[in-house]
């Protein structure tokens, strides 16, 4: 079902205003979901006689059409795709190097965000007048296309280009917890001072972004001087998802990165994502990353598997070739941010005196903060943890309400 939607202007302090293409609706069974990019008649006058770029990966789709394709159909002048982790069609590994090349199928160059390069050029910027953020999230601070959205945020802001989000739903919206990232713990998978689970969608935090003045994150001290003011006037438009609510249940059409495939891993990532400063593996190299969890040496439990090299996925998976013992959780309910799990294998690694914390320092990268490493090696309890963030999360939650955009 197709909504009319009008314009809503959220005007901020200071010189700063961005604008929400749609209005708050309340879900009905009978009403269908459209993601931004579905709602093609609001945001395509935006890009008439405009040289535009796409920031966008495979998750990029309306019904079963990459947006590339359908903006091109509708004649758009397509100068660059911007290729976040994972690359363009989500065919790299974690963590692998994303290459800059040329789309075979149209012949657009894609340029890499993804590694040494996080921010496009000037040069390449100075050839837009539009850039368009249109990825799937899946809510989650060390997910890092949010980061690849602050750098090109900050791109187009330098270059005086303007900034279009296409919504789209966060299968993780109605779950907020995790400490606060602390500055001294930003890295590529933390930048903004906000839990874990933040539950916001792309849009809501881009509109956070700019209002909490957080854009200049990253930049050096002379580039924060000189750049502060051009942060401030960037040119934001958000285009909602139509019909969606904070605690509407979304199953994603398309797997956001290589491990995670399903509903089951993306609900179990906030969870599990924390193993990956240990020992442990969670799946990866196997056909359910993010569903297992299990060891050589340590493991404890029912089930086994054994991690093996998977191109364009696992590369070099954790365990590799070896039998890990552990636990899935395919019938599991877990949801939100559960520590029990990460607490009971920490305690099977020092009863069994193997280092756990393999490598601390990203483990307080993940997390935000080192205090939850050094409350887990002082024995406290999950509940114990959970405690000390909650002020955080009671002034992030106030903090958050003005860029809401979703009831």
């Amino acid at each position: 079902m197709w909504i009319r939607t009008s314009l809503i202007s959220v005007i901020l302090p200071v010189v700063l205003s961005f604008s929400v293409l749609a209005k708050n609706i309340k879900n009905t069974p009978n009403q269908e979901l459209l993601v931004g990019a579905a709602q093609v008649e609001k945001y395509l006058p935006l890009l008439k006689n405009k040289a535009v770029g796409l920031v966008v990966n495979q998750t990029s789709q309306v019904n079963d059409q990459h947006i590339v394709d359908l903006l091109l159909s509708h004649g758009v002048n397509i100068k660059y795709i911007f290729a976040p982790e994972h690359g363009f069609r989500g065919d790299y590994g974690a963590g692998e190097k994303v290459s800059s090349t040329t789309d075979p199928k149209t012949g657009i160059d894609i340029i890499s965000i993804y590694g040494k390069n996080k921010k496009p050029s000037p040069d390449i910027m100075n050839a837009l007048d539009v850039l368009i953020f249109d990825i799937q999230d899946v809510g989650t601070r060390f997910y890092t296309y949010i980061s690849s959205m602050h750098y090109v945020m900050q791109a187009a802001a330098e270059s005086d280009v303007k900034f279009i989000v296409l919504d789209r739903p966060n299968p993780n919206i109605m779950y907020i917890d995790g400490p606060i990232l602390e500055d001294e713990f930003r890295s590529f998978v933390g930048m903004h001072p906000i839990p874990v689970l933040h539950g916001l969608t792309v849009g809501e935090l881009a509109q956070m972004i700019i209002g909490e003045k957080w854009l200049t994150i990253g930049l050096d001290t002379s580039e924060q001087k000189d750049t502060a003011s051009l942060m401030d006037n960037l040119d934001l438009t958000v285009i909602p998802v139509v019909n969606y609510t904070r605690t509407t249940s979304y199953s994603l059409p398309v797997p956001p990165s290589p491990n995670l495939p399903n509903d089951l891993a993306i609900s179990l990532y906030p969870s599990l994502c924390f193993f990956e400063a240990t020992p442990v593996s969670i799946g990866r190299g196997t056909d359910f990353p993010f569903q297992v969890v299990g060891h050589d040496v340590v493991g404890k439990g029912d089930f086994q598997f054994s991690p093996r090299v998977i191109p364009n996925a696992a590369p070099y998976p954790k365990l590799e070739n070896k039998v890990a013992i552990g636990e899935a959780f395919n019938d599991s309910n877990i949801h939100g941010l559960e520590l029990s799990i990460f607490l009971n294998w920490y305690q099977m690694f020092k009863a069994a005196d193997v280092v756990f914390f393999e490598r601390p320092g990203f483990m307080d990268k993940l997390a935000g903060t080192d205090k939850v490493r050094k409350s887990i090696l002082a024995g406290q309890t999950a509940e114990q943890i959970k405690e000390q963030w909650q002020p955080g999360l009671q002034n992030y939650l106030a903090k958050r309400k003005p860029y809401l955009i979703y009831q």
